[in-house]
C-alpha cells in the first residue's frame, strides 16, 4: 500500500515539475516575441534601417530631384547633427554651414551654382559649406607643416562626408557643387572672411533611380608595400 502511495505521489510531482517547465518555456517564448515584435529578430536589422553597406553603395551624386518632396528644418538640424562627431585636426572643428531653406534664399543660391542650376533646381535645401582658415594645420599660430590650412579643407571634405553619408541613412540624396560664386554666397549669408568658402551641397530625394558610374580598380588606386 505505502508503495503504491509514494508511486503516486512521484508521479504527480513529475507531473507538476513538468508543467511548470512547459510555463516557464511559455513565459520565455512569450517575452523573446515580443521583445522580437518591438526591436525585428535578433540578429536581423529594421527594413527600414539601412545597412552602412547599403548606405555606401546606393549614395549617389544626384542630379534630379523630386519636386513634390519637402525637408523640414528639423530633419535637417537631425541630418547636421551627425557632422559634429566627424574627426578634425586637434578636433578643431572647423567647418561651418549655411542652409538655405527659404524660397527666397533657395532662389538666390541657385543663381550662383552656375550650370548646376536646372540640376538642382527642385532641391528644397542648399547648404553652403565653409571652414574657418588658421586652425586645422595649425600648433600655435603657425602652420604645423608645408600643407597648413589645406588641412582645414581636409576636415572640411571629412565633415561633409558625414553629412552625405547620414542624408542617405536618412533617405536623403545630395550633390556637391564645386562651381559656386564665393563673394555672392559670402554676401547673402554674411559669411566672415575668416571663412573659405568650399562647396554648395543639395539635399532632396531622388526623382529618378541614378546609373552607378564606373569606378576605377582597387589596384588603379592602392599600392601594398
Amino acid at each position: 500500500m505505502m508503495k503504491n502511495i509514494i508511486i503516486i505521489a512521484a508521479l504527480l510531482l513529475s507531473t507538476t515539475i513538468a508543467e511548470a517547465q512547459n510555463q516557464r518555456s511559455r513565459v520565455r517564448q512569450n517575452n523573446t516575441n515580443t521583445t522580437q515584435a518591438r526591436t525585428g529578430a535578433k540578429g536581423q536589422r529594421s527594413a527600414s534601417t539601412p545597412s552602412f553597406n547599403q548606405v555606401l553603395t546606393t549614395r549617389r551624386s544626384v542630379r534630379n530631384y523630386d519636386a513634390t518632396k519637402k525637408i523640414s528644418e528639423a530633419e535637417v538640424r537631425t541630418l547636421l547633427k551627425s557632422v559634429q562627431d566627424a574627426p578634425s585636426w586637434a578636433n578643431m572643428q572647423p567647418t561651418k554651414y549655411y542652409v538655405a531653406i527659404s524660397e527666397e534664399k533657395l532662389t538666390a543660391v541657385q543663381n550662383m551654382v552656375g550650370g548646376n542650376k536646372e540640376r538642382i533646381k527642385n532641391a528644397p535645401v542648399l547648404i553652403v559649406s565653409t571652414y574657418e582658415r588658421g586652425k586645422s594645420g595649425f600648433f600655435q599660430g603657425n602652420p604645423a607643416n608645408e600643407v597648413g590650412d589645406g588641412w582645414g579643407a581636409y576636415d572640411n571634405g571629412l565633415s561633409n562626408c558625414y553629412l552625405i553619408l547620414q542624408a542617405r541613412a536618412m533617405g536623403f540624396d545630395t550633390l556637391i557643387m564645386g562651381m559656386r560664386e564665393a563673394d555672392k554666397l559670402r554676401e547673402l549669408f554674411s559669411i566672415p572672411q575668416s571663412e573659405t568658402v568650399m562647396a554648395v551641397i543639395a539635399l532632396g530625394y531622388r526623382a529618378e533611380e541614378p546609373t552607378r558610374p564606373r569606378h576605377k580598380e582597387l589596384d588603379e588606386i592602392v599600392k601594398f608595400f
